[in-house]
């Protein structure tokens, strides 16, 4: 056995503490960087740039997209568990033994998440199919949504021509109240979202115009949306569609 070089263990010991040095460092800057992100998009919406959160965590731009090369990959890690509260909200819902219970509340929680974060308000109106962990708890909240709607109409107590496309209303009226009342009248969107809970439930007062065509919604989210996200070449955030859109 040839005898231990010490000169070798101590240049092999240093070279591991910096690895891990260097690791460590980056695992902070990324987790400084979904943090400023969650201030910065909560604060601005999604329009909000990667430089306005480069300069919010106090890091170059290039350190940023080291980390995130995509603005889809920040917003999936800044997002993630919001959405999937978003859909543990439709679990708690049909949970409730009382369909138009749940329904309501349901409706009221997904409102109050959305007044509590202009970017989550954004990313409830929106498809990323490129970001798996977005759309998976997206898809399960359309689908507890409208077994949501299915038992409230079969309760008697919702309005039988109430659509899943009703909800998409819903939401973007309630971003336009958010946007104008901000923090003048903060509590504001909460009597729009009761008038409209109670103008959803049966019995109907009248018959209403028919809800758009998933196109037209398309366009209007689109339209929306155009300004709610600074879209890169490989971006693949959409507007929400064929999930949010379809009607039961």
């Amino acid at each position: 056995m040839s005898p231990r070089d010490p000169h070798t263990e101590a240049t092999t010991g240093a070279t591991v503490s910096a690895g891990h040095s260097k690791r460590s460092d980056a695992e902070r800057n990324r987790g400084r960087i979904i943090a400023a992100a969650r201030t910065v998009f909560g604060r601005d919406g999604l329009n909000a740039s990667m430089a306005s959160v480069a300069r919010e965590t106090g890091v170059g731009i290039a350190t940023l997209f080291r980390h995130f090369p995509r603005k889809e990959d920040l917003l999936a890690a800044v997002f993630a568990d919001r959405m999937k509260a978003y859909a543990q909200a439709t679990d708690a819902a049909l949970a409730d033994p009382d369909p138009w219970h749940g329904f309501t509340g349901y409706i009221e929680t997904v409102c109050a998440m959305q007044a509590a974060d202009r970017g989550f308000a954004d990313i409830l109106t929106m498809n990323f199919p490129g970001v798996p962990e977005l759309e998976k708890y997206h898809a399960r909240a359309y689908e507890g949504f409208l077994e949501l709607i299915g038992r409230a109409k079969d309760s008697g107590q919702l309005r039988e021509d109430f659509t899943s496309r009703d909800l998409v209303l819903l939401l973007m009226a309630n971003a336009g109240v958010l946007g104008a009342t901000a923090d003048a009248a903060p509590d504001a969107w909460r009597r729009l979202v009761a008038w409209m809970i109670q103008s959803f439930q049966a019995p109907a007062r009248g018959p209403l115009p028919d809800p758009p065509e998933d196109a037209a919604l398309y366009e209007a989210m689109r339209r929306a949306s155009r300004s709610a996200t600074v879209p890169s070449p490989e971006s693949d955030a959409e507007p929400a569609t064929g999930g949010t859109a379809r009607s039961r």
